[in-house]
């Protein structure tokens, strides 16, 4: 059974709804513990409500990234775990703590990438004019919000949206994709080629997509 931590810094909703997905769909795997950089990151109790080992690693408590990243990477290995899921978790990582995790940690970004990184991504897109945002799930390299695709989710863009009303459609795509992506990873489905991630068909032979629309 491969196991999974879980890095938050707020209320961690795509932690909830992985959550959720693993609880409902019975997944082979185990969310072995929640960490925060933050002690009042709403989704420990949430996390801790269902049974999650949590855990807190004060990023104010230290004064340059490397020495947070040694510290976060300690306790993170103290669960040995498969994969390392970044659920809103809003701290840039260092090359050295992502290169350990290489192919074994995954981020949500709300854009479809390589479009948008960075922050604002639903003002760039309002910005931009663009017909079409959404959200990416990707593996977690040294370049910020880039890193091979794993799943991505489509919303309209309507032409009265605030920025407010864009992120909550976009927001509901998330909860749909993450979960999705961490469950093939804990499946052994997901396989790195280069750039490019190859997703294996399931054992039950049902067809299953990488991108979602919801329109």
């Amino acid at each position: 059974m491969r196991s999974i931590v879980i890095l938050i810094s707020g209320r961690g909703s795509n932690m909830e709804a992985i959550v959720r997905a693993a609880l409902a769909e019975r997944w082979s795997a185990r969310i072995v513990a929640v960490i925060s950089n933050r002690a009042d990151a709403s989704g420990l109790e949430f996390a801790a409500g269902h049974g999650i080992p949590t855990a807190v690693i004060p990023s104010k408590d230290y004064p340059t990234r490397d020495q947070f990243d040694a510290a976060l990477r300690e306790k993170i290995d103290g669960y040995a775990p498969d994969l390392v899921v970044l659920a809103g978790f809003m701290r840039i990582l260092t090359t050295p703590f992502v290169d350990h995790y290489r192919g074994r940690m995954l981020n949500i970004h709300p854009s479809l990438l390589p479009s948008f990184p960075g922050l604002a991504t639903h003002r760039q897109a309002l910005a931009a004019g663009v017909k079409l945002h959404g959200a990416t799930v990707h593996f977690v390299t040294p370049d910020l919000d880039h890193g091979p695709i794993v799943a991505q989710a489509c919303v309209p863009v309507l032409e009265d949206d605030s920025e407010e009303d864009l992120a909550a459609r976009v927001l509901e795509q998330e909860h749909v994709i993450y979960p999705r992506a961490v469950r093939w990873f804990t499946e052994g489905r997901l396989a790195l080629e280069g750039a490019r991630v190859r997703l294996a068909p399931a054992a039950t032979g049902v067809p299953e997509v990488a991108s979602v629309i919801a329109i």
